[in-house]
């Protein structure tokens, strides 16, 4: 089988790779881009773990296609921080220990990012349902929710003031 073309845009660059046509997302951001930040834990989209943006929608990279990424916008969790340093829910998940193994941490980044984009101040039944696609083996979820909750505040105060 031949190798399809791909150009895509990746945390606010133009990329350009060939890869196989059954190639997932996932791998091409890891294997092709070396943006290993985004982890496979289940290859099945069921544990979030390489949750990215794409058009600003919320996928898991596991189960689209890399072929399918041809001429979209796609964020991973190396795209989150900028050249201040980390994001405010980068930050926040640090402060309140919400953080072991690192597995899920980059779809809880990228989802936590995405709601507090769409709605600054969720309560915290919308946040659950907005990281419900993330599984965390080893901290369970209240130190994650409470970061979260932490970052929309630091959030809200810094664009009122």
């Amino acid at each position: 089988m031949s190798k399809v073309h791909v150009e895509l845009n990746v945390n606010g660059q133009p990329e350009e790779v060939l890869c196989e046509p059954q190639q997932s997302l996932l791998d091409l951001l890891r294997d092709e881009l070396h943006l290993t930040g985004t982890k496979e834990g289940c290859g099945t989209g069921d544990c979030g773990a390489c949750t990215v943006l794409m058009d600003e929608r919320l996928v898991c990279s596991c189960l689209v296609l890399a072929p399918e990424a041809n001429g979209k916008k796609v964020v991973t969790v190396e795209g989150i921080a900028d050249q201040n340093g980390l994001h405010v829910v980068q930050q926040k998940l640090l402060e309140h220990a919400a953080l072991q193994c690192g597995v899920c941490t980059p779809g809880f980044v990228v989802a936590a990012k995405a709601l507090l984009d769409k709605n600054p101040d969720p309560d915290e039944t919308t946040i659950r349902y907005w990281l419900a696609g993330n599984l965390c083996r080893c901290t369970g979820y209240d130190k994650i929710i409470r970061a979260v909750q932490d970052a929309a505040q630091e959030l809200k105060a810094t664009t009122t003031s």
